[in-house]
């Protein structure tokens, strides 16, 4: 068994207030318009941080990466504010590729990388050869035992798609830590009909459910098409607060204890690249729950972390906006809302 060893511990001086888990990725993506990242630091665990970051700058990262990371990738994020205690380098090499293209701003593929560098006359990336889209990969979800110490002082945790297993195993663990708010992005896996009694068990202390619409519905394939009768079936489960994530069609939000539903409309951004949207919003989502402890004030912050990442590439986009540009599309936003 391949030992993990923890990265240097930053400078920081004080411990996280927020920490993501969940997976690395090193990102070969062709996006809607503008230039392509080619072998670049992704995937939904700095997608989700980017968004909450926008919020508040003092987040934990929980993941692994293999000892053939580039090495100033991790000073990067730590130049960035992100405490990288948490990210685990595995004594071997990890396959963290992930490859995307857009055909257009609604069709994204995974499959056939040198047909798609062709079509965009670009030269093919010698690092991306032997990609293969579904290949297994093990090693890559953290485990609790990578969990730092310190990192269980937190007060929320996003938990972002991973296996099940690893999901149900990093939920129970941070419920015995110190933290007020736990948000769950779903693993597609989780939301069968086959897993109805398994979500019960995962959903129990869970603050925010935030599965996808498409997720939603594959759950309750074959029962109902109403998306408001699946979220009532779902809302006795354990979770206070349910979100469904709708793309361009905004979002469906429930508070359980308080059996109040909301309309929020996606905020109208400039569309460049939709990579890593639905994280962006985890990662505000939480943010302004613990703000507010508000689960409208909740999705507003997560609405407009995912409409700066839509406005451009790569998961620190939305950090890098100009000052007051959050707040005033907050104000905007929370007008667009209708309660239901």
């Amino acid at each position: 068994m391949t030992k993990p060893q923890s990265t240097p511990p930053p400078h920081k001086a004080m411990d996280p207030s927020f920490i993501v888990a969940g997976r690395f990725a090193r990102e070969y993506l062709i996006p809607p318009v503008g230039h392509p990242l080619l072998d670049s630091p992704g995937g939904d665990l700095l997608y989700a941080a980017g968004g909450l970051a926008v919020w508040d700058s003092s987040v934990g990262l929980l993941s692994r990466v293999g000892e053939d990371l580039p090495h100033q990738w991790l000073a990067r994020l730590q130049r960035r504010g992100f405490d990288t205690r948490g990210i685990k380098v595995l004594q071997q090499n990890l396959d963290l590729r992930n490859f995307i293209a857009y055909t257009d701003f609604e069709h994204r593929s995974r499959n056939s990388p040198v047909s798609h560098f062709a079509r965009r006359e670009m030269t093919f990336p010698k690092s991306l050869l032997g990609y293969q889209p579904d290949q297994a990969v093990e090693g890559l979800s953290p485990s609790v035992s990578d969990i730092p110490r310190e990192f269980m002082d937190a007060r929320a945790i996003h938990i972002c798609p991973m296996d099940f297993t690893t999901q149900s195993q990093l939920v129970a663990a941070f419920k015995g830590g110190s933290a007020t708010t736990l948000s769950l992005d779903p693993a597609p896996e989780a939301m069968s009909p086959t897993r109805f009694k398994d979500l019960r068990i995962l959903l129990q202390g869970v603050t925010l459910f935030l599965p996808s619409e498409e997720e939603l519905r594959a759950l309750f394939w074959g029962e109902t098409h109403d998306l408001w009768e699946m979220i009532e079936a779902v809302s006795p489960y354990g979770c206070e607060v349910i979100v469904v994530k709708r793309g361009t069609y905004g979002q469906l939000v429930y508070d359980v204890a308080g059996h109040h539903r909301w309309e929020v409309p996606a905020y109208p951004a400039r569309l460049a690249d939709p990579t890593g949207v639905g994280s962006a919003f985890c990662g505000g989502c939480l943010a302004g729950y613990q703000k507010t402890f508000h689960p409208l004030e909740a999705v507003l912050h997560g609405s407009i972390s995912a409409s700066l990442k839509l406005e451009g590439s790569g998961p620190f986009y939305p950090m890098d906006v100009l000052p007051g540009l959050t707040e005033a599309r907050l104000q905007a936003l929370r007008e667009m809302v209708r309660e239901v």
